[in-house]
């Protein structure tokens, strides 16, 4: 890519602007970032120190004002935020990059799919985790035939987290769409459809486990996919003992994964994308087999590609400076939507939802 770089508003400065967005837009090739939107004094000095030619807007309408100066705008503030700043951003002709969940239900997600396809705009979902190690290493297995018809997949995003830490993010004010279910169900769902294909049903129960919490903060999800594929997906804050991240079972043998990720801890440890980025030791590699646990050695250590999250806004600016595909489409992010809005319904009335 050549040229000048593509001037990037991020609104929201706080975990998800912060840790994940600006340091990956300020490494991405095409892409420089313009203006900071918060108006927390400590935030707006943390992001003169952190990049110092960022220029600071305490509110979206500053931002807006000078929509012409700008050529991408990223949400990253509360998600009760996230459609009307989007809507705003695509009626002023800008593409816009949305934090995940996009929307608080599919039918906005859906809607806001048609605005950005009617101004011929890039609209894009941060769901980074489709570049997560054990997810690129997952696909691999699959694209290789290595575990056979895959039968049933479980996935755990677990913590252990016994007292709530407040914020809008544990909030139980729906408007605030809070709790597991759309936080971290954002993640494993879109994986798994993005894996499987689309659900057929979907059963889920949800829970609030710790005292003073207002919202789900364990919760389980069932997708029997079209594919025939059943995924179990479990979300929680309050596991006293994590299990594996991934347990994948196949016809011919199966994959288990424990541990997270790693580049979700670098970047809050301020490190920045760079060689041997998103590596792993070989130690935290899963393994591959059949008819024995991992734990006494079964199968073999499959070693774990590299995390990649730098690859999505890469795919962005592709996306803008040379029409490239969108690398997560609004459209995609409403199917999971549908999921989390199905396991919302289950488990509130205790049934099997069909799609």
């Amino acid at each position: 890519m050549t040229g000048t770089p593509l001037r990037v508003g991020l609104v929201g400065y706080g975990l998800a602007g912060s840790v994940f967005h600006a340091p990956l837009i300020a490494a991405t090739e095409g892409l420089a970032l313009d203006t900071v939107v918060t108006s927390n004094p400590e935030r707006q000095q943390q992001a003169r120190a952190e990049f110092p030619d960022v220029r600071l807007a305490a509110t979206p309408d500053e931002l807006f004002a000078r929509a012409a100066e700008l050529d991408l705008i990223v949400v990253a503030s509360p998600n009760k935020t996230h459609v009307p700043l989007a809507t705003t951003a695509l009626k002023a002709g800008l593409p816009v990059v949305v934090d995940k969940p996009v929307a608080g239900t599919a039918a906005e997600a859906r809607e806001l799919a048609a605005l950005a396809e009617e101004r011929e705009l890039l609209l894009s979902v941060f769901q980074n985790r489709r570049w997560d190690n054990d997810f690129l290493t997952l696909r691999k297995l699959l694209n290789e035939g290595e575990l056979g018809d895959v039968w049933r997949f479980e996935s755990r995003f677990e913590r252990w987290r016994p007292k709530p830490k407040g914020g809008w993010r544990e909030s139980g004010d729906p408007a605030e769409i809070g709790g597991l279910l759309y936080d971290l169900g954002s993640h494993v769902v879109d994986q798994a459809l993005v894996l499987f294909g689309p659900a057929a049903s979907v059963y889920a129960e949800t829970d609030i486990r710790r005292p003073g919490a207002e919202t789900d903060d364990d919760t389980f999800i069932a997708i029997t996919h079209t594919s025939g594929v059943r995924s179990h997906l479990y979300v929680s804050a309050t596991t006293a003992q994590l299990g594996p991240r991934f347990r994948v079972l196949g016809s011919s043998a199966g994959y288990v994964k424990y541990g997270l990720d790693p580049q979700e801890a670098a970047l809050r440890d301020g490190l920045r994308p760079g060689p041997g980025w998103g590596a792993e030791p070989e130690s935290l590699w899963g393994r591959v087999g059949s008819g024995e646990s991992p734990v006494t050695g079964g199968g073999r250590a499959e070693p774990t590609l590299p995390g990649d999250y730098p690859a999505y806004y890469a795919a962005v600016a592709k996306a803008l400076l040379e029409g490239a595909p969108n690398p997560v489409t609004a459209r995609e992010a409403a199917a999971a939507l549908d999921v989390l809005e199905a396991a919302r319904r289950s488990a509130r009335e205790k049934v099997t939802v069909t799609l």
